[in-house]
């Protein structure tokens, strides 16, 4: 039985998707082992897939003080640090990773485990690249961060410079790792999407086609393949105060602003003058997305936890910050949507939301008014026209198979692969060393 090997580390939009394919690789009948940071040891567990801990919690690192002066105040004064703090929870997930692609056969891995590369390059076996986002240069639109007016093709690729300087991030600790963990020389070529040897890695897009149309000039290598879709094997239901809730007015509107756990204080007071302005319902999420759930008026229901495939359900709109699993989401459902973005590729989902006809123009959370969501809200539930470019579009993306359409390109891979004979020749003998 074939191994196969999915490495992640990040918030839970970026874990979600791997455990979606995971599930479809073993019903495909192979072996699997999913690595992520430990808080999502319950999680990929609850749906019987092998859980290997690449580290501790990226959670209490995005809630830790200096994060949110970095994200509020001033990212010069408290950034050196966090990148210190960065590149160390890297090289910890490597070294865990390490250990856990031992035995493997296929080693599937995204941007923040890059160091993925040198572990399939170790171990001889292939290795395929995953992005929840469009990242290969184009010269059709500019990286997914960038966030401000199109000035056309050549300033477009200009801006997919910035990963470069993010793959020299991630390279300082990856060559010391190269060196001491797994017996090989210094990377001297290649990037996020190439091989040591500057060949191009298969690299699969989970999104959808019909959200980001794949652009033309993109390599052969570079796929879309469709969401990878979770579905939630929970029992979750409406609890009787939320089903009260229901019963006692219209559909309300979906606000959360995502797992970035900034500004409680400041977002709880615009929904709140935004609701009143606007004068009609919402439910809100707890979580970590910054909104302090006590003194709500009777108008807004803050939910503790909830899938939102489920939750969903029970809306006529959503209002979120864009992350892609939950622009997925919504959009699956057909629910209009209004993005108030706050970082990394928020800005170009809410973008892609708006030019689809699925809801009004997106707003950067720090610059989000009452006012301005007041608008927003009046509009998402009054335009007929987002409802029913949402709803066509949902229709398109239930007729997807994402997974499936992956795995394919997982088996043609792992068929076609060979190790490079003349590479090999040149490394020392891989250290198997187990680490903590």
């Amino acid at each position: 039985m074939k191994r196969i090997a999915l490495v992640t580390i990040g918030t839970q939009g970026d874990v979600q998707p791997y455990l979606a394919l995971a599930i479809a690789l073993k019903e495909r009948g192979y072996s699997v082992v999913l690595g992520a940071s430990e808080e999502f040891e319950d999680m990929v567990e609850g749906y019987g897939i092998e859980f290997h801990s690449l580290g501790p919690s990226i959670q209490s690192f995005l809630q830790q003080s200096r994060f949110e002066n970095a994200m509020s105040q001033s990212m010069l004064i408290n950034g050196p640090s966090l990148l210190r703090q960065g590149q160390q929870i890297v090289d910890t997930a490597a070294r865990h990773a390490w250990n856990m692609c031992q035995g493997a056969d296929m080693l599937i891995l995204n941007m923040n485990t890059s160091f993925g590369i040198d572990i399939a390059e170790a171990l001889q076996i292939p290795a395929v690249m995953v992005a929840l986002q469009p990242l290969n240069s184009t010269s059709e639109f500019p990286l997914c961060i960038y966030y401000g007016a199109d000035f056309g093709p050549a300033f477009n690729r200009l801006t997919y410079t910035a990963m470069t300087v993010q793959q020299i991030y991630y390279n300082l600790p990856r060559n010391k790792l190269r060196r001491e963990l797994m017996g090989l020389e210094s990377r001297k070529k290649g990037g996020f999407f190439r091989n040591t040897d500057g060949t191009p890695l298969t690299t699969l897009y989970a999104y959808s086609a019909e959200i980001s149309p794949r652009p033309r000039d993109w390599p052969k290598s570079a796929i879309v393949t469709g969401y990878w879709q979770l579905k939630d094997r929970t029992d979750w239901q409406p609890s009787e105060a939320f089903q009260k809730f229901l019963a006692e007015g219209d559909a309300p509107v979906y606000i959360g602003f995502g797992s970035m756990p900034f500004g409680a204080e400041r977002n709880t007071q615009i929904l709140k003058e935004a609701v009143r302005m606007w004068g009609g319902r919402a439910v809100v999420a707890r979580g970590w997305g910054g909104i302090n759930p006590h003194d709500l008026p009777d108008t807004i229901f803050a939910i503790e936890k909830a899938p939102h495939d489920k939750l969903f359900k029970y809306v006529s709109a959503v209002v979120h910050h864009g992350g892609a699993g939950t622009t997925s989401a919504g959009l699956h459902l057909g629910r209009p949507t209004f993005v108030v973005p706050q970082t990394v590729d928020q800005p170009y989902w809410g973008r892609r939301v708006y030019e689809l006809g699925c809801g009004p123009k997106p707003v950067r959370l720090r610059k989000l008014t009452p006012e301005i969501l007041a608008g927003a809200l009046a509009d998402l539930t009054t335009n007929e026209a987002y409802r029913r470019n949402a709803s066509d579009l949902a229709e398109k993306l239930h007729a997807e198979n994402g997974t499936e359409k992956a795995i394919k390109v997982i088996e043609r891979v792992m068929a076609n692969y060979t190790p490079h004979a003349a590479e090999i020749k040149k490394k020392k003998k891989p250290s198997l060393k187990l680490v903590g």
